[in-house]
């Protein structure tokens, strides 16, 4: 199983080079870094943490020009959004963006998306609370069609162009792995049909996982691979996550500055 860590990289904690460098050199395998492009001050949409949002959510950078700086400094380490608010990006640019990563890394982006939670943040892009599931549905498709056709085009709903050649193309073949995150009653609709693996948040509505995990690959024909976010660290809990056949867990790392970060991620390395 492998093992990495999510977070927010902010500009009041520590960089992405050193967060990179200093995982690949305590032996985890990837990074998963969120994005919010903004809070919207007039706050109406209740964060599923809690009552308070916390600083971090106000000050992300943007996930992949930081990504490309831990990346730069790294080997082997996976270099990924956790998650991508897809619903607030242009399909064609992100396109571009990650597959500019992948070469950039030398085939080592992953591209975790969602819909995301704060309605107020997604209207300010144009985007319709009421439709964004389809709206995710049809951005990850077209994204695809960029990444692997020369003439690639898409006709839907709510993305709409004609043939246009989209570079660089990806390193990773077919493209890099887009993991869907959520758990509710149609995500594994989503994930069989245009996504190639999960991502759900340990504890919201992961209560059943091995059965969850063996229904996934039995509709999808395929081992999809599994992704937990928001592990504890706990070794009683990741015997069971991988007893249950996740691939790879991620423990929540706090935003914090270098040097309490760095003493962090020495006392997780102790659980694997």
């Amino acid at each position: 199983m492998k093992f990495g860590v999510s977070t927010f990289v902010t500009d009041d904690g520590i960089g992405p080079a050193p967060l990179g460098r200093a995982l690949e050199e305590r032996g985890f395998g990837s990074l998963f870094l969120a994005e919010h492009t903004h809070i919207p001050v007039a706050r109406e949409t209740p964060w599923p943490g809690g009552a308070e949002l916390p600083r971090h959510y106000y000050r992300t950078y943007d996930p992949f020009v930081a990504l490309s700086a831990a990346a730069a400094v790294t080997e082997r380490l996976t270099v990924a959004t956790g998650i991508a608010l897809i619903v607030q990006r242009d399909p064609i640019v992100l396109a571009k963006e990650v597959a500019s990563l992948d070469r950039v890394s030398g085939g080592r982006a992953v591209l975790g998306v969602g819909a995301g939670w704060n309605r107020e943040e997604m209207r300010n892009h144009g985007t319709d609370p009421r439709t964004r599931m389809r709206l995710l549905r049809e951005r990850v498709l077209a994204v695809k069609e960029l990444w692997t056709k020369d003439e690639a085009e898409f006709h839907g709903e709510f993305v709409d162009f004609d043939p246009v050649y989209s570079y660089p193309k990806p390193v990773q073949d077919p493209h890099p792995p887009v993991l869907l995150g959520g758990s509710g009653p149609t995500t594994f609709d989503r994930v069989v049909e245009f996504g190639d693996g999960w991502m759900p948040i340990y504890g919201r509505g992961t209560e059943d996982l091995p059965n969850q995990i063996a229904e996934l690959r039995e509709r999808a024909g395929r081992r999809l691979p599994v992704t937990l976010f928001a592990v504890p660290p706990k070794a009683e809990v990741i015997a069971e996550l991988e007893a249950a056949g996740a691939d790879e867990i991620l423990f929540d790392l706090p935003t914090a500055p270098e040097d309490e970060t760095l003493r962090t991620l020495d006392e997780l390395t102790k659980l694997f």
